[in-house]
């Protein structure tokens, strides 16, 4: 469990049709009024741009989400997501550009995410009902979630304090 830091982890999809699948990694803290930071790749149609989707948790609440089309393709090489979180903001990046800030406006009755020691996790689901075109393309029998959809062969790089 960290309170504050950096996490880098270098991501290449597997291609081919697995529409609907996410892959996500996160920091959560666990706890019934969770802190949680959400980095999701979400699968689309074949030929149809990937989706990047950030979320922040704070006290339990999230409606932080946003979304973001890659401007590249996850599928043929690898890409480093990360995420810095500090007392002062949250940034989302990838290749080390920031691609989303979130600051801390908590002086201005903003959640933010500051006491709640939180660890990583990392997980692939099927978010069909909501991930693809509002839920229009579904995951289905032969192009079943599969831990082929992802490589996480480099190493996973975390900075910051141990709690």
């Amino acid at each position: 469990m960290f309170l504050f830091g950096q996490i880098d982890m270098p991501i290449k999809l597997v291609p081919g049709h697995s529409v609907g699948t996410v892959l996500a990694f996160y920091l959560t803290s666990d706890q019934p009024n969770r802190d949680e930071i959400d980095f999701q790749l979400l699968r689309n149609v074949s030929g149809q741009p990937y989706i990047l989707q950030t979320n922040v948790y704070a006290d339990g609440f999230d409606n932080r989400e946003e979304r973001i089309y890659l401007w590249f393709d996850p599928t043929k090489d690898f890409h480093t997501n990360s995420i810095l979180w500090n007392l002062h903001q949250i940034v989302f990046m990838v290749d080390f550009v920031p691609i989303r800030t979130y600051r801390n406006h908590v002086d201005k009755g903003v959640a933010y995410p500051r006491w709640q020691p939180m660890g990583i996790r990392i997980s692939l689901w099927d978010g069909s009902s909501w991930a693809t075109r509002d839920g229009k393309d579904k995951l289905t029998g032969q192009k079943a979630l599969s831990l082929h959809h992802l490589q996480i062969t480099r190493s996973i790089r975390v900075y910051g304090r141990e709690m």
